[in-house]
């Protein structure tokens, strides 16, 4: 800490991250221990974040995040919308096929930004706000598969109808930006993905994860 620094914000940020890490909640004497103060402490902290709707605590006393932190998590999505543009605009003109940014949203696939390319004849009508779960699709089979640490080879995800028939899918997981998992990919009406679509979609994941950090 520095003088520059609240030592009291520092800490109910703490407590959020504490509690985002887990999905049975934490006790106030869990907090307490984790943090290195006392009972009082987190009492009077979890009090304020409750005020606010980031933190709740259920029948058997254990805080969890609240539905406030998911509302600030929905403002989030502009901004990485207007960071992730530049390379999925580049990405969908150089394969032909609409091009998606794509965010887990609980359990979930939300498609949080949407490019079509501009000089191909037709292409796949993808819209942003479309969700599917996250174990159909290759944006949702790409983000499962980064966090099962199953993205070594070949780096991305291939899918044939699974969300809309004759359409196919690639896509590859955000890698490296702290607090967001999601995946950058295209959809294409075609039997089968092209080989260099694949490594194209890796390259395009890499760019939006650079804007992101």
């Amino acid at each position: 800490m520095t003088a520059e620094t609240s030592q009291t914000l520092d800490r109910g940020l703490r407590v959020l991250k504490l509690l985002a890490e887990t999905d049975h909640g934490l006790t106030v004497t869990e907090l307490a221990t984790r943090l290195g103060v006392n009972r009082t402490v987190v009492y009077r902290l979890l009090a304020t974040l409750e005020q606010h709707e980031l933190v709740r605590r259920d029948i058997g006393g254990r805080a969890r995040v609240g539905l406030g932190v998911l509302r600030l998590g929905r403002q989030v999505h502009p901004l990485v919308r207007e960071a992730a543009l530049p390379a999925l605009r580049a990405l969908a003109e150089d394969v032909g096929a609409t091009a998606h940014l794509t965010l887990v949203d609980g359990a979930e696939a939300l498609a949080v930004a949407v490019v079509e390319p501009t000089w191909t004849d037709y292409h796949v009508a993808y819209r942003a706000g479309f969700r599917h779960p996250l174990d159909r699709g290759a944006a949702g089979r790409a983000i499962l598969a980064a966090r099962a640490g199953e993205v070594d080879n070949p780096g991305y995800a291939l899918t044939h109808g699974e969300l809309e028939t004759g359409a196919s899918g690639a896509a590859a997981p955000l890698l490296g930006v702290s607090g967001i998992e999601g995946s950058v990919g295209v959809v294409m009406l075609t039997d089968a993905v092209p080989h260099r679509v694949g490594p194209r979609v890796m390259e395009a994941a890499k760019e939006v994860a650079d804007a992101l950090r």
